[in-house]
């Protein structure tokens, strides 16, 4: 048979633009024991280049082992994680072309700003006069003025101090930064100034992020998308709308954010009930799996029911307790079985009203997740 005849056709095979990109970081089925405890649980995820991803997850989740082992501060117990497609396991972490942020920052307090900055292009050998030039662009670029650069850095304001050490990461030119919660020692204001500025140059600098935080606020605004962690295990990676639309369980539904949850139960006919008996209306095309499950609303999707406007669920019960947010207010209400449910609602539309209230969902608002 000729060569002719055994080829694939030319129409076969598709385009460098057809094929998913290559993962600038993969891991596959990660594992991190530590004896006999599992603190991360096979971990399977890709990240692209030039993606801003954050883990987010409770205390002991195993968020900031995986982490160190991407760092290259610990080794895998199994599995395996590759940088551009080399396993790079066992690679110290001086090694790799990546750089870590800590929650400290790690600055050298004996330092100067610019010493600060400079220091990985000391370790270099990069000549003086190219390293101030390089130190005084990334001064630029973290938004700190040039007079800062003979400044010591135990003199500057925290916030300082978190753009000196960005600016020195910038330095090493990564090809992956990773942030150990970096903001979560600053006061509000100044945090969502900087998470603004983070998202700014990551947009700017296309280098590729992975951030770990506690702060579902600061994974909502900075990333491209986010991995939720429970138990050592990735229980959920998308968007910041996916996870918040649509979460995958329970635990991913409470995590992020104020939720109202109520349990439902299929009965012997297959129609579905609250645990009161009464029916509940599901949104169209949930099919819950087994014969229980539980129905998700956010404050934001519950509302007062008029006359006019009516919700295809309701629930009686009083206000309890008013909140105000800022542009939004709060409501708490108390069912006649005692349970306790959020409403939120426009500062324009606020309630009047008191005594005995109704407030509702309408099916397509709600989210249906197991457990």
């Amino acid at each position: 048979m000729s060569l002719a005849a055994t080829a694939s056709p030319l129409s076969d095979v598709p385009s460098a633009s057809a094929r998913p990109p290559r993962p600038v970081l993969q891991l596959v089925d990660v594992r991190k024991v530590f004896d006999g405890f599992a603190a991360v649980d096979g971990i399977n995820l890709d990240i692209q280049e030039g993606e801003f991803v954050t883990v987010v997850g409770p205390s002991g989740s195993g968020k900031t082992t995986l982490l160190r082992m991407l760092a290259g501060l610990e080794s895998p117990s199994s599995g395996y994680i590759t940088l551009r497609g080399e396993m790079i396991n066992d690679l110290p972490s001086n090694k790799r072309p990546t750089c870590l942020v800590f929650q400290s920052l790690a600055l050298f307090p004996h330092m100067t700003v610019g010493e600060n900055i400079e220091f990985p292009l000391r370790v270099r050998a990069m000549p003086p006069a190219e390293r101030k030039a390089r130190a005084l662009e990334l001064l630029a670029k973290v938004r700190l003025p040039e007079s800062y650069y003979g400044k010591n850095v135990m003199l500057c304001s925290g916030g300082e101090k978190q753009r000196v050490a960005l600016a020195r990461a910038f330095a090493y030119d990564p090809d992956v930064l990773f942030f150990d919660e970096p903001l979560s020692a600053l006061d509000y204001k100044l945090k969502k100034l900087l998470e603004k500025e983070l998202k700014d140059l990551h947009r700017e600098s296309g280098k590729t992020f992975v951030y770990i935080t506690h702060s579902l606020e600061e994974a909502m605004v900075m990333s491209d998308r986010i991995g939720v962690m429970q138990a050592g295990k990735l229980v959920q990676i998308g968007t910041p709308e996916q996870i918040y639309s649509t979460p995958a369980n329970r635990f991913v539904a409470e995590f992020f954010g104020e939720v109202n949850v109520i349990a439902i139960r299929q009965t012997a006919t297959g129609d579905w009930v609250r645990r009161d008996g009464r029916p509940v209306a599901l949104p169209a095309g949930a099919a819950p799996e087994g014969d229980e499950a539980s129905v998700v609303i956010r404050p934001e999707s519950m509302r007062f029911v008029t006359a006019e406007h009516g919700t295809d669920n309701t629930i009686v019960g009083s206000i309890f307790n008013e909140y105000s947010l800022g542009s939004r207010l709060q409501y708490q209400v108390r069912s006649k079985s005692g349970r306790t449910f959020l409403v939120e609602v426009p500062r324009a539309g606020a309630f009047r009203g008191s005594g005995e209230v109704t407030i509702g969902w309408d099916a397509a608002n709600a989210i249906v997740v197991g457990g």
